[in-house]
């Protein structure tokens, strides 16, 4: 008889031969994403229990984020999978903070999926913890974990054990956080804002191509949220919007 495994018991994607972190990045500088790295080496992610992946998009077929980093999520080993910018830097907050924010989480709310460190809320508030060029150091919107209905792509946490992904019908650069929060939503998951302190050499950049894949973004999840009728093989039922 083939050797069966009780999924129940083994747990083997969170075993020994695993890795704690998986660190995730689309990299086009290789100077910018060798100082991420030696940042987060220096802050406790070290090569014993983390590995860094990377799309390296300096070749002409580059890979969108929404490709790419549903392949970082297919091959990773760690637990949690952070998925960040090539110009992101530690300071202050490493290891042993992320650690502590996500037993937090756990705790607080036992479905988490994602955690970041700048999001939307569904009150149409903005919760952010980051230092960038445009504000500076920034806290708002707490105090944290802050539920969350979008994160920002520049830090974002996947919690690897509930699967959830960026969705195939979508490309390009921008809004995959927020994809993947809708996704991990669907699937049962809550998202959260962090009080996880770090640097963003970059505030962003709104331009075309940003608004042609909000454009993209809004048509796939009107789509998606339609009024339809499920038919089963046992019943027909009604798929109505909740109410606000």
């Amino acid at each position: 008889m083939a050797k069966t495994i009780d999924v129940r018991l083994s747990n083997i994607s969170l075993g020994a031969e695993g890795k704690a972190y998986t660190i995730g990045t689309l990299s086009r500088y290789p100077e910018q994403y060798e100082a991420m790295v030696e940042t987060f080496v220096a802050n406790g992610f070290g090569v014993d229990d983390c590995e860094f992946l990377v799309v390296d998009n300096r070749r002409d077929d580059q890979w969108d984020a929404f490709h790419g980093l549903n392949e970082v999520l297919n091959q990773a080993q760690g637990r949690y999978v952070i998925l960040c910018h090539e110009d992101i830097r530690l300071m202050q907050d490493g290891r042993a903070e992320l650690d502590a924010r996500l037993a937090e989480l756990t705790a607080l709310d036992p479905k988490w999926a994602l955690a970041g460190n700048a999001g939307g809320t569904d009150a149409g508030t903005l919760a952010i913890r980051i230092t960038d060029p445009n504000t500076g150091d920034t806290a708002m919107g707490g105090p944290f974990p802050v539920r969350g209905m979008s994160l920002d792509e520049n830090f974002i946490v996947v919690r690897k054990g509930p699967r959830i992904g960026f969705s195939s019908d979508l490309e390009g650069f921008h809004l995959y956080g927020a994809d993947l929060c809708l996704n991990a939503e669907i699937m049962g998951h809550s998202a959260y804002v962090i009080d996880f302190h770090l640097q963003h050499l970059s505030g962003g950049n709104a331009d075309a191509t940003f608004w042609a894949a909000a454009n993209a973004f809004t048509d796939k999840w009107r789509r998606a949220f339609r009024r339809r009728t499920m038919r089963t093989t046992v019943a027909i039922l009604p798929m109505e919007g909740a109410p606000d």
